[in-house]
């Protein structure tokens, strides 16, 4: 007798609100993983950084020859994994900047390509820095552990 459909779904027209929210959406979603990222690269930092001021605690209880050099290059090895640690927070930061600006540029149909270019290009320098960091503090760590051996 009647051949309507139970329900009805209505696609969203080009330019409707609802429209614009998923593109802000998937727009965001990209940068959030990287902020996963960033999350598991602070633990690892941070983690070294306690196993660092462990060895420094354990060597000051010592009394033993070498532990003046050894105290020194432990030193140097808590400023690099502190530079990095604030290096990677400021990727963060930046990270979380971008997908703040993404998703307002998205929902407000407005270009802000110009703040968003700039925002991601600091965060992945910042990132490349961090990096470095780690990887001189890798490279101080085995020669120490060369030198133990």
């Amino acid at each position: 007798m009647f051949d309507l459909p139970l329900a009805v779904i209505a696609e969203p027209r080009d330019g409707s609100p609802v429209l614009g929210l998923a593109r802000a959406i998937q727009l965001s979603v990209a940068p959030v993983f990287l902020l996963t990222g960033i999350s598991a690269l602070l633990g690892v930092l941070s983690t070294r950084l306690t196993r660092v001021l462990d060895r420094a605690r354990h060597l000051q209880s010592q009394t033993l020859p070498t532990k003046g050099d050894d105290l020194q290059v432990l030193k140097r090895r808590m400023r690099l994994l502190t530079r990095a640690i604030e290096s990677v927070t400021v990727t963060g930061v930046l990270v979380a900047a971008v997908v703040a600006v993404t998703f307002v540029s998205a929902v407000a149909v407005v270009d802000l390509a110009a703040i968003v270019v700039p925002l991601f290009v600091l965060a992945m320098l910042s990132l490349i820095g961090a990096l470095l960091l780690l990887l001189r503090d890798t490279q101080i760590a085995s020669v120490l552990i060369e030198r133990r051996f």
